[in-house]
């Protein structure tokens, strides 16, 4: 162990990684000192590594669009293979939460991000006519990886911030992940109008360098921190506490939303409106792009309003944006069907950081009540950041789901009506039970005389 100066958390520079050892960003002095640096560096290149997670993620959004005719894959089995990772992506993100507790965070960063290098490779063998739809199912599939990272990203980032700025932060870190959504749409596009939809390799070949250089990023510029390694009884207090289960399908609601509506609507528009590839390709992205920059903003707005009434009121607009969507597929506008689906990807951003904002907010909470009841201070909070990780990992493998759901069904709206509007009455009931679920543990009133269990959440 290396000497260090007081104001500087003591540091392990071992073969297995870069420890601090002392970590407390509700102290303020030590926060001001030293704490905001290192939080905030590990930060931006924890961004780095989950964007272009999310950009292999999402990759099969993108890949679809390049399978014309000839690729001999209907309406139908195009929603399969979105459907795929996305499935895989959401079950993976569960383990990858608790190996930043088993490796650390910065040397799971660094694992993690080379594993993108295997879906993407893969893809480059098999994208081209004649493939089997099996292998294609296969090699989607294994782009899941790409999902997990978000999960030990936001655990990873949740350890490193004060309370206080944990909506902002959390924000920050799942925006700028987000944003490889619409990034890997917006390269698409470029390809697919300047080298037609016969060069899908020529996006794979753009994200091989880039996964390499995050990996390395991580490698070089962020830390792990000996507080949260080696809990492997968080995950066991989560499940069994009720509130992991109620935010697990608040965030089905916003981020299953978003991430199922990434995958689902470019073929929605082709198949739907009758779009080209480079027709949908040139309006696919705008949602998600949306939806990725607002992020941060409703962790901040949740920071300041309380989480829960932002997410109650998000829940409410993102009804009214589906009775929208479903208005102008009723009478066959492109333009107001588009406008509606454009503000409803912005209501899932919204809705996600608000969310987010929640969790570790529930479990501060708690931690005040039973330091109100004689429990040590410092035990107490330490509970709470090892919770309240733990919770944002399952949440964001429950909330993964949604978008499995989601474009399921939209596949069997297709099949059974030929158009989503039958999915998207389905969205709407969701909602509807979002509101009144967010209202009726939240926001309600207590009782008079009574204490609310969830007062400034």
């Amino acid at each position: 162990m290396t000497t260090t100066a007081p104001d500087a958390p003591p540091t392990r520079s071992l073969l297995r990684g870069r420890w601090i050892d002392h970590w407390d960003p509700e102290d303020q002095g030590f926060w001001e000192r030293t704490g905001a640096k290192i939080a905030n560096r590990n930060l931006w290149f924890s961004i780095v590594s989950e964007h272009i997670g999310f950009s292999i993620w999402t990759m099969w959004s993108v890949l679809v669009l390049f399978m014309g005719p000839e690729y001999g894959i209907d309406a139908a089995g195009k929603f399969v293979l979105v459907s795929v990772p996305t499935l895989v992506g959401a079950v993976l993100r569960l383990p990858y939460t608790f190996a930043v507790a088993r490796f650390g965070g910065r040397n799971w960063t660094i694992a993690s991000a080379l594993m993108l290098l295997v879906p993407t490779v893969l893809a480059g063998f098999v994208m081209q006519p004649g493939t089997s739809f099996a292998t294609f199912v296969l090699v989607a599939a294994v782009g899941g990886v790409g999902g997990g990272n978000f999960a030990s990203s936001m655990a990873n980032i949740n350890a490193f911030f004060p309370e206080a700025r944990k909506g902002w932060a959390l924000g920050l870190n799942a925006g700028g992940g987000n944003i490889g959504v619409p990034v890997v749409q917006l390269v698409g596009l470029l390809i697919i109008a300047t080298a037609g939809t016969g060069a899908p390799r020529i996006l794979l070949g753009v994200y091989i360098p880039l996964i390499v250089v995050a990996a390395v990023l991580a490698a070089l510029k962020m830390d792990n921190l000996s507080s949260v390694t080696g809990d492997t009884g968080a995950f066991r207090e989560s499940v069994r506490e009720p509130q992991t289960w109620v935010m697990s399908l608040l965030y089905i609601g916003t981020f299953g939303s978003f991430i199922g509506y990434s995958f689902a609507f470019g073929l929605v528009l082709q198949n739907q409106f009758g779009r080209t590839p480079l027709e949908a390709a040139a309006v696919t992205f705008i949602g998600p792009l949306l939806g990725s920059l607002i992020r941060p903003y409703g962790g901040k707005l949740a920071d300041a309003l309380g989480g829960a009434r932002v997410t109650f009121w998000n829940f409410i607009a993102m009804g009214l944006a589906t009775g929208v969507v479903i208005a102008a597929s009723a009478i066959g506008s492109l333009a107001l069907f588009t406008a509606g689906f454009v503000v409803l990807f912005a209501l899932t951003g919204l809705g996600n950081g608000s969310t987010y904002k929640m969790i570790p907010a529930i479990f501060r909470g708690q931690a005040q009540a039973a330091v109100a009841d004689g429990a040590d201070e410092r035990a107490a909070l330490l509970r709470a950041r090892r919770i309240s990780g733990a919770v944002i990992g399952i949440a964001g493998a429950v909330g993964a789901l949604g978008g499995l759901f989601i474009n399921l069904a939209f596949r069997q709206a297709f099949l059974s009506a030929g158009s989503g509007d039958p999915a998207f009455w389905s969205f709407l009931a969701f909602y509807v039970v979002c509101v009144v679920v967010t209202y009726v543990v939240y926001l309600r009133p207590a009782p008079a005389g009574a204490v609310h269990a969830h007062a400034g959440v």
